[in-house]
């Protein structure tokens, strides 16, 4: 397998990348870091064509002769008995505005990617390649972004002493600053008298209310909570419809009864005559 990308960061600043195993394995596309084990080891699934295939492995990049790097690695699928071993060189060429990264290398699969078409596994793996490439050169201009700016340069002597006299007050009373009014404090206002109350309280009212606490003495929090207020705010009561009394209900029954008993009496005397 051979393939070219280009990308425009310097060859210095990739290798200044591939020295660092941790940002190498955050430039890996989709590889989910396993907590504890080697920089570069976890799990990454790779999807070809409408299948994806899970695997679990590690890599390691190891800087060989003059600006070559070396690439290991094994996986094995984490849902299955498949496995893929990889050995690849990846090189720097200077190029113009940028350098070119090249691939170079074998690898061997078993398993659910064996079975795949080979040319969906040929884009799935060139695709991988390429984002890698990209990651590489996003790290390393992110590193240059990161790196602090210089400090200004310090001025010289004359140029230090002649900045020093422009900022200099020509006179020190024209600088300070006016000394700050005295705002009145409302702690020391005089409190206005409160409004006078009645005169007198109503003597009906306090006998009252001397009742009410003389009643409430010995009840419970509950019954004084449901207690009727009384006095001045005591409930106006409904008013009561007006009922007819005893005799006046009994006086319609007692004037038919009476009624009744004339009629009898007088077709009793028709019938004797």
């Amino acid at each position: 397998m051979e393939h070219e990308v280009f990308v425009p960061v310097p060859a210095e600043r990739l290798r200044e990348v591939l020295d660092d195993p941790a940002r190498v394995a955050r430039a890996v596309p989709g590889l989910q870091q396993d907590v504890g084990a080697e920089p570069v080891a976890g799990r990454l699934k790779i999807r070809v064509g409408s299948h994806s295939v899970t695997y679990r492995g590690a890599v390691r990049v190891s800087r060989r002769d003059g600006d070559a790097y070396a690439v290991e690695g094994a996986a094995e699928e984490s849902r299955g008995s498949g496995s893929v071993e990889l050995g690849l060189r990846i090189a720097l060429r200077e190029a113009e505005d940028g350098c070119t990264v090249v691939y170079d290398g074998t690898a061997s699969a078993e398993g659910r990617i064996k079975d795949l078409p080979a040319d969906a596994v040929e884009s799935a793996v060139l695709r991988l390649l390429n984002r890698f490439a990209e990651h590489l050169a996003t790290a390393a201009t992110a590193a240059d972004d990161e790196a602090p700016a210089p400090p200004p340069p310090a001025p010289s002597g004359q140029g230090a002493g002649a900045e020093a006299e422009e900022k200099a007050p020509g006179d020190a009373s024209l600088t300070e600053e006016p000394p700050a009014l005295e705002r009145p404090s409302v702690f020391g206002a005089e409190v206005p008298p409160s409004s006078p109350g009645p005169a007198e309280e109503d003597e009906e009212d306090i006998a009252e209310a001397a009742h009410a606490r003389r009643t409430m003495i010995g009840r419970s929090a509950e019954e004084v909570d449901h207690a009727p207020p009384r006095g001045r705010y005591a409930p106006v009561p409904a008013p009561q419809t007006v009922t007819p009394t005893a005799p006046l209900r009994w006086a319609a029954p007692a004037a038919a009864l009476a009624v009744a008993s004339a009629i009898v009496a007088v077709r009793a005397l028709r019938r004797r005559r």
